[in-house]
């Protein structure tokens, strides 16, 4: 028998074969952090520095929180359903010692929320967002600003646009390692507005082919130590030694694994990156035809 429910007043009707609307919303952050790291969860310390015990002295009422969390500084909460922030006090209380926060594989859509919970962590630095439905979701540059302290963040597989990804780097001043791997991006723009900071691009496994996109990276992160675009199926380097050694003057490792390169001259090409000491090129075209220590011996020579 099917059991047919109705909110009064609202006129809102479910049975048996629905998902009642308190599920549909999707959890707070607020609730999976209580319940994580409650004592009957959590309840030990795990050395100096990796978990602490927090205390609230004033709570709302009605406050979901426990007497006390043991809240470590690296907050891991992924695959939990989440989907908004929830009481913002209660995060503030909580978090202030929170450095790194994994997010990854909820169901965070809205960067409203997002922003509600970065904001309140005033000392995050790390931050994973990945696998969270962000296709097609517009950030606002207020929102923007919540984000201005990480160092670290991850984006992989979000669908989240390049324009997206731009305003986030145009207010993350001290930004150093950004990751967007899985996000099908074939094209992308520049920004008036570098983002020298950054270190280290992860950019594996979208589908980047042609040289002049890659360019691109050069103006926007000048600093650009690392560069990891696997699974790429980049054609080949098209500019001369001139340009090249003015386009990443601070590169000083890149994987290309599994590009489509092809011709020796784009291997050569990469002698002209000024600083650069390590190559990572299994998988292209044109060493397939040699065992691996012909091809290891061809990449010396080159």
């Amino acid at each position: 028998m099917s059991l047919q429910c109705k909110s009064e007043g609202a006129g809102v009707q479910w049975n048996g074969d629905m998902e009642p609307p308190e599920v549909n919303m999707g959890r707070t952050f607020v609730e999976v952090m209580s319940e994580k790291y409650s004592p009957e969860n959590f309840p030990y310390r795990r050395g100096p520095g990796m978990g602490v015990v927090v205390v609230p002295t004033l709570g709302p009422q009605g406050s979901p929180m426990k007497d006390r969390l043991n809240l470590p500084s690296m907050l891991v909460l992924n695959s939990c359903g989440i989907r908004r922030a929830g009481e913002q006090a209660e995060i503030a209380a909580f978090c202030t010692h929170v450095v790194e926060l994994d997010l990854s594989h909820n169901k965070l859509q809205d960067w409203h929320e997002i922003s509600k919970i970065v904001s309140n962590i005033p000392n995050l630095e790390f931050l994973n967002l990945s696998s969270n439905p962000l296709a097609g979701m517009t950030l606002e540059p207020r929102c923007a600003e919540a984000f201005s302290r990480v160092r670290r963040l991850v984006l992989n597989n979000t669908q989240v646009s390049w324009d997206t990804m731009l305003l986030l780097t145009q207010q993350i001043p001290d930004l150093e390692e950004l990751f967007l791997c899985l996000n099908e991006y074939s094209c992308v723009s520049t920004s008036r507005l570098a983002c020298p900071s950054l270190r280290l691009l992860h950019i594996t496994d979208n589908s980047l082919q042609d040289w002049a996109e890659v360019r691109k990276f050069g103006s926007m992160f000048p600093g650009l130590d690392t560069l990891i675009m696997a699974n790429n199926n980049l054609a080949s380097i098209q500019d001369s030694k001139e340009i090249l050694q003015r386009l990443f003057p601070n590169l000083r490792s890149v994987n290309l694994n599994n590009a489509g390169l092809n011709r020796w001259e784009d291997i050569e090409k990469l002698n002209f990156f000024p600083k650069l000491e390590e190559v990572r090129l299994q998988g292209i075209p044109l060493l397939q035809a040699y065992t691996n220590m012909e091809r290891r011996s061809l990449m010396i020579a080159q």
